[in-house]
């Protein structure tokens, strides 16, 4: 029995194996779990045009929206063929978190994904009103603390890539202020340039032109250090409030996928990010490659998740 057990698997090694020789065959589909647009789009079409210039295969771009990226995800997961790769955020585990948090069963779970690389990681930046009396980290603080509960803040939606961030800020700085949820990044944005909201959040690429304008103000960037695109914009950690968020982006399949192919998705994937059109790609729009194989990305994840979720403990049911 033994014996025969061994030569099973030993065949289905070196099945994996020569799968893998051959990977890609067919078709890669990429999958976006959200509406057209945004930061895993602006990420997946010009991933999507390299892979298929470097493999001489097919790389549709499926857009999956539904669940704050639950229904994608979970298409994914489920797909061991190797031929179907997820473009994500930190929503991957702050669906996660939210129905942790309500005790409700997610339509996935973090040990049927496989990281494959991380393609980003922009700091978010907040950003105010220009009627808005502060120009620091240090001046907001202080008006929050003389108004608690007066002060709006917009986010993408609650317990959404901008909503904790902003609640591990009032964690940090012992403030309070009133939640104007939305239904996505930009309509957050809208909400701060028509005055209905005083603060909000967002990556550069979105925040960005309206930076240039004057239309809002920057206060900090959640990173560990100034964005590129916009060096004058100091961090939190500068002054003073130890915090950290990103607006990452990263790849994904299903944990299913032998590790064999797994490998050669990944030396597919490190060849796409270094690729020159890739790469002018996301600057043209304000996002700095950030590429990390699957090791070093596991690192930035575990961290970034433990933050996060620290933030959805804070905030609470709503």
């Amino acid at each position: 029995m033994i014996t025969r057990l061994t030569a099973a698997i030993a065949l289905l090694l070196a099945a994996a194996g020569a799968a893998a020789q051959d990977w890609p065959t067919r078709a890669i589909t990429i999958t976006v779990p959200n509406p057209p647009g945004g930061m895993n789009q602006i990420h997946a079409q010009p991933l999507s045009a390299v892979i298929e210039r470097l493999t001489k295969q097919p790389a549709p771009v499926v857009n999956r929206p539904g669940g704050t990226a639950a229904v994608g995800t979970a298409y994914v997961a489920n797909q061991p063929d190797g031929y179907n790769i997820l473009v994500t955020t930190p929503n991957l585990y702050l669906v996660i978190e939210k129905d942790k948090l309500y005790g409700i069963k997610s339509p996935f779970s973090l040990d049927q994904i496989a990281l494959l690389a991380l393609l980003s990681a922009d700091p978010l930046i907040m950003v105010v009103h220009p009627s808005l009396p502060v120009k620091s980290a240090k001046e907001l603080v202080a008006l929050a603390r003389s108004r608690p509960n007066e002060l709006v803040f917009s986010t993408s939606g609650p317990y959404g890539i901008t909503h904790t961030p902003q609640a591990l800020f009032m964690e940090a700085t012992k403030t309070k202020m009133r939640h104007l949820p939305t239904t996505g990044g930009g309509p957050a944005i809208t909400q701060a340039l028509g005055g209905h909201a005083q603060v909000t959040g967002g990556g550069p690429a979105a925040i960005y032109p309206y930076v240039q304008s004057g239309k809002l103000r920057p206060i900090a960037s959640w990173g560990v250090k100034p964005h590129p695109s916009m060096p004058q914009v100091p961090t939190f950690k500068s002054q003073g409030i130890d915090i950290e968020a990103y607006l990452w982006v990263g790849l994904f399949t299903s944990a299913g996928v032998p590790e064999p192919v797994q490998l050669k998705m990944r030396e597919m994937i490190a060849k796409v990010a270094a690729d020159p059109q890739f790469r002018q790609a996301l600057e043209n729009v304000q996002v700095v490659p950030d590429y990390r194989d699957a090791p070093e990305f596991r690192k930035f994840f575990d961290a970034d998740y433990k933050r996060m979720a620290g933030a959805i403990k804070a905030i609470g049911k709503l």
